[in-house]
């Protein structure tokens, strides 16, 4: 027996047409949260993918200059977005590397760490909605339902027992509609939350490698003459003059 959703509309009373049209507003702007994400997560990996090799080899090649430039092209990557900011913080000591000292590359990993804040919260935006959407939208078809099932039974006793069984269950079967409307519209939004948090966490990982390769690479070899960092020589420094002062 199939269900006749244009009888149903026209049987269902000014409640549970309000809740209906409130599940359809949640269920709009749900998707149209997640088709964002999934476009903006879709463009940020595309650029990502075609920016790594690139940057990659700009790096092993020494070529710092060159890395800045690719990092500042490719602004729809969140991975040349993260290090771009450690790399703007060192570009104007580039020119004399021998000037550039831990304080500098401290400064660069802070960039780093501010500039993966903002991308990972300009991610998560949005999750929010399909969190509440996914949790509050079957407990808004219960609500329907719930004041379906008060109709049909007030209906019932004012009718007396004229209806019978048959008045009862076609009452009940409209008022469970909400309560199926609100599970089609919190599943979709529970789904793609989930995606989208595993997602964020890939993400996190893969800014976060990087990010520390990049400042590696910029504590061993930035400054460095004859294969060895001056925060080598900066440490030896320090630790000789300390060793100087020693009381035995």
């Amino acid at each position: 027996m199939g269900v006749d959703l244009i009888e149903l509309w026209g049987h269902a009373g000014p409640f549970a047409r309000g809740i209906v049209f409130i599940l359809a507003a949640m269920s709009i702007f749900s998707l149209q949260v997640a088709f964002t994400k999934l476009w903006q997560m879709w463009k940020s990996g595309t650029a990502t993918r075609k920016f790594a090799p690139q940057f990659s080899r700009a790096i092993q090649e020494e070529q710092l200059d060159q890395a800045i430039t690719l990092a500042e092209k490719n602004t729809g990557s969140h991975v040349a977005k993260v290090l771009g900011g450690a790399l703007a913080e060192v570009k104007p000591l580039l020119r004399d590397r021998a000037t550039i000292t831990a304080a500098d590359i401290n400064s660069a990993e802070r960039a780093v760490e501010r500039q993966m804040l903002i991308v990972l919260s300009d991610f998560k935006r949005g999750l929010g909605v399909l969190a509440t959407v996914g949790s509050t939208a079957p407990f808004v078809g219960l609500l329907g339902t719930t004041m379906g099932i008060v109709s049909a039974f007030t209906a019932m006793s004012a009718g007396g027992a004229s209806g019978g069984l048959a008045g009862i269950a076609g009452g009940i079967s409209e008022a469970l509609i909400t309560t199926a409307f609100g599970l089609l519209v919190a599943i979709p939004a529970v789904w793609f939350y989930n995606y989208f948090t595993t997602k964020i966490e890939y993400l996190t990982v893969e800014m976060t490698y990087t990010s520390k390769e990049l400042i590696d690479y910029l504590i061993k070899s930035v400054g460095s003459e004859f294969g060895r960092s001056i925060f080598t020589k900066e440490f030896q420094t320090q630790k000789a003059v300390t060793g100087s002062g020693h009381i035995s």
